[in-house]
């Protein structure tokens, strides 16, 4: 297993679509949002980049989860724009490795951040998940 070094990134880029505009997100056509890049599609893009950053350190069987997230979106980005987002590791603390996100446009930066992901066994998640869906239904 290769560990993270502070300083260590990772970079992903995504050409804004249709889907990835705000006024995409609900189906609901009394909701009004822009046509501008959403807010919840630079998060992911962010958490993909940290995400890439953690692989190496994924054994069999596991994967790497975010657990906390908070960023500014400073600026809006229209359909057709290129967008790059970049994770860079700051440090681990106990089982959470701590990210410093951000996130730019060709005219310049649109959002940062920081981050925090786990790395959890696919069983494991998976049979909490099911447990909170058998307690949804059950009436608890």
């Amino acid at each position: 297993m290769t560990e993270l070094k502070p300083g260590d990134t990772a970079t992903i880029e995504r050409l804004v679509e249709e889907s990835d505009l705000a006024a995409a997100i609900s189906p609901d056509p009394e909701d009004r949002f822009p046509r501008v890049f959403a807010t919840s599609r630079l998060v992911a893009l962010m958490e993909l980049a940290a995400a890439r950053l953690m692989r190496p350190l994924l054994a069999a069987g596991e994967l790497s989860v975010g657990v906390s997230l908070e960023i500014t979106h400073d600026a809006p980005t229209p359909p057709g724009a290129l967008v790059r987002a970049t994770a860079k590791f700051v440090a681990k603390e106990g089982k959470i490795y701590r990210f410093e996100v951000m996130a730019a446009d060709g005219a310049g930066p649109i959002g940062r951040g920081a981050h925090g992901r786990a790395i959890v066994t696919t069983e494991r998640l998976v049979a909490g998940a099911k447990k909170r869906l058998g307690g949804a239904t059950s009436g608890d």
